[in-house]
């Protein structure tokens, strides 16, 4: 167990203060691209994707993209596994962070409801205003509000977890003491009863404070650090970049996306990430940040050649032609199945293998028995 606090003694700020800048300049020019943009919402559910299965492989776990996106879509090919179903929280985080108010995550009730204590509904103005848009919701919005039914049968399934344990540990013959009641309701099974998450979460929540002064993104790289210096929660490490993603966002410099940390550290050796010295883990930090707004530029640079290409495809076409709506869905998804393109635009089969056609897109899968396509680029 931890037991010295986290401290911001003796900062090495002329070695910090190079880096600082030029992450937040990239950053800033990122975000300033993306309120323009005419692609930013394909963009954004991309990178939903892109940071999740990143998250998984900084913990040494391997999630395709493909199998992601079906599982998101209720398409999985195969049984989910663990690794995929933890991805798949990540990706509806990041969407619950962006679909409430800049400051809701690190906000008391955010906070209480991303670590799993409580909360999580979307805003009733926020659930009003989204009822009221109609046909025009798109995909990624409904799945924001699909998040709390996901939320509350992950906590039916642990419960059920809770109960096969115990039940494992009577007829195995072992001694079980009778159930008391836990602040935490969490089986013994998995979780250490002597890691204090509260306690840490304060430390990490006193670390925020205390850093307040502090410019935005030299505050990000030093919460990232903490929170991997603290341990904070035993089976939620992807959470900590998530949240300061959030503080990224509720300062202004990533006001128009969430910004991908878990991908900008994929960058990054791990040596560097796990050094013994916190400086050296302080850089990798803010490296981490400069390269996941490198990446985003990169990635929206390319949507924008890539929507330009396909729309070339839409002149002269019908008003009733569901082709600019393709080109719009294959924009906010690594991949698109002919499954999700028909229950998406609400097509046949036929027609759908038609529109793929028409425009172009190029087969990601090389499988014959289960083909899904993407954009050319």
């Amino acid at each position: 167990m931890k037991t010295m606090a986290y401290t911001l003694d003796k900062l090495p700020l002329e070695t910090l203060i190079g880096p600082v800048a030029r992450a937040t300049e990239v950053l800033a020019r990122l975000d300033e691209r993306l309120a323009r943009s005419p692609v930013r919402d394909g963009f954004v559910e991309r990178q939903h994707f892109a940071d999740a299965a990143a998250a998984l492989w900084l913990e040494g776990e391997l999630v395709h993209l493909e199998d992601l996106v079906l599982h998101d879509a209720h398409m999985d090919i195969r049984t989910p596994t663990h690794e995929l179903t933890r991805a798949h929280a990540v990706l509806r985080a990041r969407r619950q962070i962006l679909a409430h108010k800049p400051d809701w995550a690190l906000g008391r009730e955010g906070f209480l409801a991303l670590t799993g204590r409580g909360g999580g509904a979307m805003p009733a103005a926020e659930q009003k205003n989204r009822q009221g848009q109609g046909a025009g919701t798109s995909v990624a919005e409904a799945d924001v509000r699909d998040d709390v039914e996901d939320d509350l049968l992950a906590e039916e399934f642990a419960e059920i977890d809770a109960v096969l344990a115990r039940s494992s540990k009577i007829l195995s013959g072992a001694d079980v003491p009778a159930r008391t009641p836990r602040s935490d309701e969490r089986p013994d099974l998995i979780y250490d009863l002597d890691w204090n998450e509260e306690e840490r979460l304060a430390e990490w929540q006193a670390v925020l404070a205390e850093a307040r002064e502090l410019p935005a993104v030299l505050r990000a790289a030093i919460l990232l650090e903490a929170w991997s210096d603290i341990e904070v929660l035993q089976h939620g490490i992807w959470l900590g970049p998530l949240l300061v993603a959030a503080l990224l966002r509720q300062e202004g410099l990533a006001a128009h996306h969430l910004a991908c940390l878990h991908l900008g550290a994929k960058s990054i050796p791990r040596e560097r990430r796990r050094a013994r010295n916190r400086s050296d883990r302080l850089l990798a930090s803010l490296d981490a940040i400069h390269e996941a707004a490198l990446v985003g530029l990169k990635e929206h640079d390319r949507l924008v050649m890539a929507k330009s290409q396909m729309e070339r495809r839409l002149k002269q076409r019908r008003t009733s032609s569901k082709l600019a709506d393709l080109v719009e869905f294959v924009l906010s998804r690594p991949i698109v199945s002919t499954g999700m393109i028909q229950e998406v635009l609400k097509v046949s089969k036929q027609g759908a293998l038609n529109l793929i056609g028409e425009l172009g897109l190029r087969e990601m899968t090389g499988r014959g028995r289960f083909r899904a396509w993407g954009i050319m680029l």
